[in-house]
């Protein structure tokens, strides 16, 4: 049974009214969810099972997202996280502040940390250089959010993994894809951010906050973990080697937990990282009702029929639907679940191919991820201690560097078709 275009459009304006009315994610697209469901014509039990069906598609990600919980435990919580960006930082120097900043936070979110959680863990190190080079927060900010969009594209993150399961191409085809978009985008926020060094309030001397750097591990040991995951991730493309993320990721956590020394703490690691990870499975269960009910809805062939009234080019449907629900959702990760849980049977039947399609549908994702009713929003406004008005005023140019990524993506995939 088709749910009609309007519950599809109810689905979402209901859920991101509860997402704004402070209602937690996960429950606010389950609700959203249903009424679309029954707005959109169809009854109760069949709505129900619409949203079943949608959330038992995503179960595969989200078992594998839970389990790289132990790599984001073990780089988070043993400061190796904070060792890898201050590392980045001193070598990349001072005097290019807002390129290390952006560099630092662009790595460890390629390396596997969440992004809202990597410009939290560079933002001391932020602080004390914009108080020292007299550079603006909304210049930092923005240098950290444009890096770690950058590295999001490129990671083993939630977005990838749910991208890649929803096409069935490798994970580490989906980080590679980001790579070259990723990096257009770092240089783009980089000189966005140049010119916002004298924009917005400053840092003041209270806000400064110093870490014992003799504390953390070294870089050398630190990038162990990152590293590990990443090799056995890339034995499947290069020898034709399969190692499933799910056990990819967490081995790579303790093993660098090891390397540093610190395995005995390896329990401690990874109930902080599943701690990390709960809340974005949840929400993702949430996103995949949501997701049901939309994919059994009208609106694929509404988007399709605009496409093609437009003019536009069948592939433009990836980054369009990506920036879409990232904007319904204001998240990377469940902009990219509903997209490609959506839109994957049809791009594929539209002749797009599957890593093009998981590609551009995960850089359109991060045009519109940091929108006010997401958490992003708030956790890397509070990171640099920035007023709601202030941190509105960022959203432009977060867009800006978003739309750099999917543009540069969409030419490599769908214009020239690499």
């Amino acid at each position: 049974m088709e749910v009609s275009t309007l519950g599809a459009l109810s689905a979402l304006v209901v859920a991101i009214f509860l997402i704004l009315r402070k209602v937690p994610p996960a429950y606010g697209m389950i609700v959203g969810a249903l009424v679309g469901g029954i707005v959109g014509g169809v009854d109760l039990s069949s709505t129900v099972n619409l949203m079943m069906g949608g959330a038992k598609g995503i179960i595969p990600a989200v078992m594998r997202i839970l389990a790289a919980g132990v790599l984001a435990g073990v780089l988070i919580e043993s400061g190796a996280a904070a060792s890898i960006a201050d590392t980045i930082v001193k070598k990349v120097g001072e005097t290019r502040a807002l390129l290390a900043l952006a560099i630092a936070t662009m790595i460890l979110t390629a390396v596997g940390v969440f992004i809202d959680v990597a410009v939290i863990t560079v933002a001391p190190i932020a602080l004390a250089i914009a108080r020292q080079a007299d550079l603006s927060k909304m210049a930092i900010l923005l240098a950290m959010i444009g890096g770690g969009k950058a590295g999001n594209v490129m990671s083993p993150n939630p977005n990838a993994i749910a991208a890649a399961d929803a096409f069935h191409v490798p994970l580490t085809s989906v980080m590679a894809a980001g790579i070259v978009p990723g990096l257009v985008g770092l240089v783009v926020a980089y000189f966005i951010a140049k010119k916002l060094v004298n924009k917005g309030s400053k840092v003041e001397a209270a806000e400064v906050v110093a870490f014992d750097r003799k504390t953390l591990p070294s870089f050398a040991t630190a990038i162990v973990a990152p590293l590990v995951a990443i090799i056995l991730l890339s034995l499947r493309p290069i020898f034709g080697i399969v190692i499933d993320p799910l056990l990819a990721l967490p081995l790579g956590g303790l093993l660098g937990a090891l390397a540093m020394g610190r395995f005995k703490d390896s329990n401690q690691f990874a109930v902080a990282g599943l701690g990390r990870m709960a809340p974005v499975a949840i929400m993702l269960l949430g996103t995949g009702t949501l997701a049901g009910i939309i994919g059994a809805s009208s609106l694929k062939t509404v988007l399709i029929e605009a496409l093609q009234s437009s003019g536009l080019p069948a592939y433009m449907l990836a980054p369009i639907s990506g920036a879409l629900m990232s904007l319904a959702t204001a998240s990377t990760t469940a902009g990219t679940v509903v997209a490609s849980q959506v839109f994957n049977s049809t791009l594929l039947e539209l002749a797009v191919p599957a890593l093009a399609g998981a590609a551009m549908i995960h850089a359109g994702s991060t045009v519109f991820d940091h929108m006010p009713h997401g958490s992003f929003f708030h956790a890397t406004g509070g990171a640099v201690n920035m007023s709601i008005t202030e941190r509105l005023k960022v959203i432009p140019y977060e867009t800006a560097v978003g739309l750099s990524i999917t543009i540069v993506s969409t030419l490599i995939f769908g214009v020239f078709k690499f």
